[in-house]
């Protein structure tokens, strides 16, 4: 889920996702990427340059998940806030 919120609005590139990911692994980050583009969630370009520039971009399938993914996302939240968790404003996003 994290992973389609951010591809949601803009394609991303490996190290824009890890780095607005820091507490994931490259190990997990690459196979749940793996995953997603198997599945059809998102598709991955690969640019022929020296270093490889690898884009990911959500698919429809991937878009339609986004209204599920948003009330989840509310929900937790408000969660957070019910029991006095300080929610970051990127968080509220």
């Amino acid at each position: 889920m994290p992973i389609l919120w951010r591809l949601r609005e803009k394609t991303l590139r490996y190290g824009e996702l890890k780095s607005d990911l820091p507490h994931i692994t490259h190990k997990m980050l690459s196979s749940v990427l793996r995953s997603l583009e198997k599945e059809g969630f998102v598709t991955r370009k690969v640019h022929p340059v020296v270093p490889p520039k690898v884009e990911y971009t959500i698919t429809k399938r991937g878009l339609k998940a986004i209204p599920i993914i948003e009330i989840v996302r509310k929900y937790g939240i408000d969660l957070m806030k019910e029991f006095g968790v300080k929610v970051k404003e990127a968080e509220r996003k």
